[in-house]
């Protein structure tokens, strides 16, 4: 055996005791005749004493640098009085080395493994030196554990974890697939799943009625902080199981979960919400519910008020006039408002009204605003009664169509809410329940599915899909925790009538539903059970329980936000003779223009 121990596993227990590290060189230290060395693993640091004393030993530790890869036998002994560091566990120990083997040497490391400043690019061009950092590895360390106790779980509530294919068939699921060549069909094409969503369901039909698998899964998108071209879901699917039971068991799957991996005990049930009701007041269907500011309604009151801005907005069809009141806003600064204005403007907001409260009692005289002029005294007593506004307070107003407005104070909710001291340390999750079926695609003024065309519709809601697709409510539910969908699934659509109706709601004809969902509506029609599931993003949750700022930092190896890999320069150019054994023939693109 090459070591004894992990280097942060040895304490006080192991004194005296002669022990065997095998580890990298995290720093060389040399105090006037006798050198440190820490000795870093994936467990921790341990202080390495090399005394002069023992001569071979010394003279290998001169020449250590930066990390070497070292294999380290010593004695263990406690640090001398007023040299513990309580910052480290091993930090009452130390270790007198005896021998000192340098089992690889290195090159000088672009970068100190310490250092809290480095640009994203450096680290991940050299992942492999970066997932060295004692950061990363508790990352990586965290979410193994939670992927280990989503399995154990499902594993004694009797789930199988089944593969399903990576080469699949392009199916219209939200976002563009990443196409594969078949070389042995020449023109036609695989694609890498979005999700394993219809496999799933076969597998239902199949009668393996309690299915999970943590799978890679590959959209074409945009990315973002929370979005990689590749990600890991955790998918589940059950049958025979209602919509309420699904979700009761999922949330004890998450409270098992926070407690054996973080000690945090989550509520009991956890809070549920209707997407109307979130839309409503917090302007998200994610809504951080740590946050004390809620979004209040002010449509009604604005059509009777002459301000063409507000009175616009309240009278057209979809449109929305609300506000934001933060506590003691009043102090803050013209720069800071126009911030703010700024930030909703990303989202589609032309401005940012606002109405500061300096002095109730005054009555108009004591509010401060450019738009006070254009608003009536009983309207303006209206929003102060409505928002509960009072002295010191500043209340933000939105009107547009009331996606524009939902989107940007809720943005603006968020926002304000942590930079301002608004939001509890807690952990909040919360369900969103009652999701409508469609939403209005405006550019090509047809209806669209909010999660995905094989939900099932609400309770009664059936009949909806012919008449008034826009009331139509589904089975879905959406696992929201501190601001961030970490998971979202449905109850699914399992006779083939419904979901012949669901894809006329979508204008999808039957010989499109059958070219592209054939194989699924067949298997329907063969006795196929109720069913339901949900998948968890497995990178979005545990970037949410280490605190970091972006999935990239819970990944192994990530695409940068231009889905490049820094580390394998991928995607490459590949040469002719591979292109012309897929029977691809590329043409010339301008790249710069594209």
């Amino acid at each position: 055996m090459m070591r004894t121990h992990y280097c942060g596993e040895v304490n006080r227990e192991h004194l005296q005791q002669t022990v065997t590290f095998c580890g990298w060189a995290h720093r060389r230290r040399d105090h006037g005749g006798v050198i440190f060395i820490d000795l870093r693993d994936r467990e921790g640091l341990v202080q390495v004493v090399c005394n002069p004393e023992q001569a071979e030993t010394f003279k290998a530790a001169e020449g250590i640098r930066n990390e070497f890869v070292l294999k380290v036998t010593g004695v263990v002994r406690a640090r001398p009085d007023g040299t513990v560091n309580t910052n480290l566990p091993t930090g009452e120990i130390e270790v007198v080395a005896q021998e000192i083997e340098v089992l690889n040497p290195s090159l000088t490391p672009p970068f100190l493994l310490d250092d809290e400043q480095l640009s994203e690019n450096v680290r991940l061009t050299h992942r492999y030196l970066d997932l060295r950092r004692p950061v990363m590895q508790s990352n990586l360390k965290l979410r193994y554990r939670v992927a280990k106790t989503m399995r154990d779980y499902l594993d004694t509530h009797g789930f199988m974890e089944i593969e399903t294919p990576m080469l699949t068939r392009s199916t219209p699921e939200g976002a563009r697939d990443y196409l594969v060549p078949s070389r042995v069909h020449p023109g036609s094409f695989y694609a890498l799943p979005q999700s394993p969503q219809l496999f799933k369901q076969l597998l239902m039909v199949a009668g393996y009625d309690r299915y999970f698998q943590i799978t890679k899964c590959f959209r074409d998108e945009d990315l973002r902080a929370d979005r990689q071209p590749e990600f890991t879901q955790v998918d589940i699917e059950t049958s025979f199981m209602s919509e309420a039971e699904i979700m009761d068991m999922i949330e004890d799957m998450l409270r098992d979960m926070f407690k054996k991996v973080m000690d945090v005990d989550l509520p009991s049930p956890f809070p549920r919400m209707c997407y109307a009701e979130a839309m409503g007041r917090y302007g998200s269907d994610k809504p951080d519910m740590r946050i004390a500011l809620e979004i209040i309604e002010l449509t009604d009151i604005m059509r009777q008020v002459d301000f063409k801005v507000f009175r616009e907005a309240a009278d057209m069809e979809g449109g929305r006039v609300a506000c934001l009141r933060v506590p003691q806003g009043g102090a803050m600064s013209r720069k800071e408002i126009d911030d703010y204005t700024d930030f909703v403007k990303i989202y589609g907001a032309k401005g940012l009204a606002y109405i500061k409260v300096n002095e109730l009692a005054k009555g108009m005289e004591g509010l401060q605003s450019p738009i006070l002029k254009f608003l009536t005294e009983p309207a303006v007593k209206s929003i102060i009664e409505r928002s509960g506004a009072s002295d010191g307070d500043l209340v933000f107003f939105g009107a547009d169509k009331a996606k524009i407005v939902n989107e940007a104070l809720g943005a603006l909710r968020a926002k304000v809410g942590h930079e301002r001291g608004f939001a509890s340390k807690e952990w909040k999750p919360l369900w969103v329940v009652d999701f409508p079926m469609f939403e209005l695609d405006e550019g090509n003024n047809r209806w669209q599915a909010l999660h995905h065309p094989f939900t099932s519709p609400a309770e009664g809601h059936e009949h909806l899909l012919e008449s008034d697709p826009g009331k139509a409510l589904s089975k879905a539910y959406d696992i929201v925790l501190n601001g961030w969908e970490v998971g979202g699934g449905s109850v699914r659509i399992h006779r083939q009538e419904v979901q012949s109706k669901v894809f006329q709601a979508l204008k999808i004809s039957d010989e499109e539903a059958q070219e592209k969902f054939g194989f699924l509506l067949d298997a329907l029609q063969y006795g196929a059970p109720p069913h339901g599931g949900l998948a968890f993003g497995l990178d979005r949750l545990v970037a949410l329980m280490v605190g970091a700022e972006s999935i990239r930092d819970v990944i192994a190896f990530p695409k940068t936000q231009r889905a490049n890999d820094l580390l394998t320069q991928a995607p490459n150019v590949v040469d002719e003779a591979q292109l012309r054994e897929l029977h691809i023939r590329l043409r010339q693109v301008d790249i710069a223009k594209s």
